[in-house]
């Protein structure tokens, strides 16, 4: 006996087989029930959800001489025989991207006056519907309008929105969901068993996400790693090699070289992956889709249970979003986005990967916003680490092209517009601007250690960058100020929470010794108009620390 695929082997023979659309699997079972059967169907879904498998079910179903109490077909009939073979008379199915003209439509209008041959019901089963001429659906409608009573006409399509609404009108509608990768997985798990076929978790995992919601996409690509490693226990890394797909840490190599802007060394790693045969329209899904996972771990730790990813991998991503900022992050998936669908259709697919690598490491090829606030971040790191400055040449030209802009060339600080000490020592107490001077150097001490930084949450303490730190109303506590955009809007909303209010103020207290209370707010502007507005940030006092804290001016 000649082979036969997966997804052709295992093609579901009662409803109870048919994965992810319970909820059409159900109401087409109620109709068999009660005797409440339509005379037209469209079943509308992306490719691999189960439409023409559903249809060719309840074609069954109908006919069958045996139907079980649920509606589900015996499969022992001659009648459902028949129908399984593809031999019957009555079942008709007709793919519409190959028939799709007028004439076709013709013989079925002429056909459906004969009754059925040895069945209940003559079924018509019309594939890509959508691709019927505008002729043929014309031919079709007066047919699905009126037709015998023993007709059924069931139409598949994976776009809806081509079918007139003459015709979708006439028609019950059931929309096929994409099939989750819980169900999918569970599914080739069974069907493994069945075979006798061993295979790591994690390889069917990656499997069922690469499937993209569909089961027979799923089965192939299963059929094609078990055909390379026939007899072989199928692992994880088999079935990267096989699709062409990339493992987490090579991701994690190359977002390190993206982060740094290394250029040379980013382009290294995807020429690597062009000489081991990566399929590169693969690549770029996926790092997407890595880049995704990286964004909604930094917008929540609690996040983390809904990411199908190991606890190894999860760890080392955790690591890789604490060194993005979140607005780097959405540049890099606006950039690939944006380049996914280019490299699909493009001669020169590598030329196109590579320019998109380059744009991540390079921000100043670009001059859009999320372009332009990458660059500012990649200069505070240079100033940081003290690789960067400008000489007083530079600093005059700068000041010239800002329109005159006060810069004091023989100083490296812009000049006070207001003196905050000043301010500070007139309203506070000796007591309270002590106790302010211990505050804020434990406040630069956490953001300066990694360690204390990491228990507060790294990026919740970048976000700590988006806020003016004032004195509270009662000169005893502190406010953190957030200005009225999107993302200190995001910042605000962080600190807005009990829990992580809570943290900070527990760190500070246990490096200090004091309790310190803190509250937030919003404001149109930061600008320092007030003593409630000094930002304690700027402040210079922090001199003599009875604790250990390295503090820079």
């Amino acid at each position: 006996m000649s082979y036969m695929a997966l997804y052709r082997k295992w093609r579901p023979d009662e409803f109870e087989e048919v994965k992810g659309q319970e909820h059409v699997v159900t109401t087409l079972k109620n109709q068999i029930i009660h005797d409440r059967i339509g005379h037209a169907y469209l079943f509308c879904g992306t490719r691999g959800t189960g439409k023409t498998t559903v249809a060719k079910l309840f074609a069954k179903a109908v006919n069958c001489e045996h139907p079980l109490e649920d509606g589900s077909p015996c499969n022992e009939c001659a009648t459902c025989q028949s129908i399984g073979s593809g031999s019957s008379l009555d079942v008709v199915e007709m793919d519409a991207a190959s028939n799709n003209g007028v004439d076709n439509i013709r013989d079925i209008r002429e056909n459906v006056q004969y009754s059925p041959t040895a069945g209940k019901f003559k079924v018509y089963i019309i594939d890509e519907a959508h691709m019927l001429s505008g002729g043929a659906f014309n031919a079709l409608l007066k047919t699905l309008e009126e037709p015998p009573s023993y007709v059924i006409f069931i139409l598949a399509t994976t776009e809806s929105h081509k079918i007139p609404i003459t015709i979708r009108s006439r028609c019950q509608k059931y929309d096929f969901r994409r099939i989750g990768l819980e169900v999918i997985y569970s599914r080739l798990m069974e069907l493994l068993q069945r075979e006798g076929i061993e295979a790591e978790e994690k390889a069917i995992r990656y499997v069922a996400k690469v499937a993209d919601g569909s089961m027979r996409d799923a089965l192939s690509l299963l059929d094609q790693c078990i055909s390379y490693y026939l007899g072989q226990t199928l692992t994880y890394e088999k079935v990267l090699e096989v699709l062409g797909a990339v493992d987490v840490e090579i991701f994690n190599e190359l977002m390190r070289y993206v982060t740094t802007n290394d250029t040379m060394q980013a382009l290294r790693i995807v020429d690597e992956i062009i000489w081991q045969g990566r399929e590169l329209s693969q690549f770029v899904a996926d790092f997407t889709w890595y880049m995704r996972n990286l964004l909604l771990i930094q917008s929540s730790d609690a996040v983390s249970d809904q990411l199908d990813i190991s606890a190894d991998n999860l760890d080392s991503m955790k690591q890789i979003a604490d060194m993005l900022e979140m607005s780097a992050l959405v540049r890099y998936i606006r950039v690939f986005s944006e380049m996914s669908n280019q490299i699909r259709y493009s001669t020169q697919k590598r030329v196109t990967l590579e320019l998109a690598i380059i744009k991540l490491t390079t921000p100043q090829m670009e001059i859009d916003t999320d372009s332009i606030l990458e660059r500012l971040r990649v200069l505070e790191n240079k100033v940081e680490e003290g690789s960067f400055s400008l000489s007083e040449e530079q600093l005059a030209a700068l000041s010239a092209r800002q329109g005159g802009m006060n810069l004091d060339v023989g100083s490296s600080e812009q000049k006070e517009t207001i003196d905050r000490e000043a301010i500070l020592k007139r309203e506070l107490t000796p007591a309270e601007y002590e106790d302010m001077e211990v505050i804020i150097a434990s406040i630069r001490q956490i953001k300066k250690d990694s360690e204390l930084r990491g228990r507060i949450g790294k990026m919740t303490m970048s976000m700590l960058d988006r806020a003016s730190i004032n004195v509270g109303y009662d000169k005893k506590s502190i406010m953190l100020s957030f200005a009225n955009d999107l993302e200190s809007s995001m910042a605000y909303d962080r600190f807005q929470q009990e829990e992580t209010r809570t943290a900070l103020q527990s760190l500070i207290g246990e490096l200090t010794g004091k309790q310190v209370d803190i509250t937030c707010q919003m404001k149109d502007s930061l600008e320092e108009k007030d003593f409630t507005s000094v930002n304690l940030n700027h402040m210079k006092f922090l001199k003599n620390m009875d604790f250990d804290v390295k503090i820079e001016d």
